[in-house]
């Protein structure tokens, strides 16, 4: 696997982003970068502050302090169409799609190409499905031929795949995925993890969150480390091993943990 260019400019850079909750203190000074064709793994406990700080790049959380930089531009992001129109796109665990529609319509959902108004404003089917093949092509996907069946009765894999697909259909800069290995089985597993690898190979910039550290090592570039909602270590690729990311996750040396 190629190497990052540790010396490009960030395609999203977080600067000492700071979220309260009350008394709680979700995210502290947390600094991040991620630069086109890497993926970056964040880890720890529940409760740690990962998904606040995907909601927070999603436009979900609205960060009391900090900055967040796009292609080097501070941006604002106070909602999720913010986080779209800066070119992030969320896959989050719960994949949110509708079991009763097949890959195009999910795909497509909300956003469906119609004809114009003189021509009755029709669903571009034809189109949607071009589209989609080109997609699917792209990152690789080969195990979805059958674009007409509901995504309900597919594979854990292939709902995976398509809520990515779907994500990228929108030439994103950086792909956010929550736990995207979670529950999958081992052939399912290396499904997704191969489509995560074309993500990085097409230059996007990926955020993961995992709790797999096996499913860590083999595919980020780098991992964050958060604990207590600080980030407490980082660690490049070939430079860790699964007990350094047991101890800064647990803070304890491993054979306390």
């Amino acid at each position: 696997m190629d190497s990052v260019n540790e010396n490009s400019q960030p395609v999203l850079e977080l600067r000492n982003i700071s979220k309260h909750f009350g008394g709680v203190h979700a995210l502290e000074g947390v600094s991040l970068a991620v630069r086109p064709g890497e993926v970056v793994a964040l880890v720890g406990d529940n409760g740690a502050g990962k998904s606040t700080l995907i909601k927070t790049i999603a436009g979900i959380n609205i960060p009391d302090t900090g900055e967040i930089r796009i292609n080097g531009e501070p941006v604002r992001i106070a909602a999720p169409h913010d986080s779209m129109r800066h070119g992030i796109q969320t896959v989050y665990q719960d994949l949110a799609l509708c079991d009763n529609l097949d890959t195009v319509q999910n795909l497509f959902l909300g956003r469906e190409l119609q004809s114009g108004f003189l021509a009755g404003s029709r669903l571009r089917r034809a189109d949607m499905e071009n589209q989609a093949r080109r997609v699917l092509s792209e990152l690789g996907v080969s195990t979805l031929r059958d674009l007409t069946v509901p995504v309900g009765s597919l594979s854990g894999g292939q709902r995976q795949s398509v809520a990515i697909c779907r994500s990228v259909l929108w030439e994103p800069k950086v792909v956010l995925l929550d736990e995207p290995t979670a529950a999958l089985g081992v052939a399912q597993r290396k499904e997704v993890m191969a489509l995560i690898m074309r993500l990085r190979a097409t230059n996007h910039g990926v955020v993961v969150i995992s709790h797999d550290l096996a499913d860590v090592q083999e595919m980020a570039d780098r991992v964050a480390v958060l604990r207590l909602g600080r980030k407490v270590a980082e660690f490049s690729r070939g430079t860790f091993s699964r007990d350094d990311l047991v101890s800064a996750i647990t803070g304890l040396s491993v054979a306390a943990a």
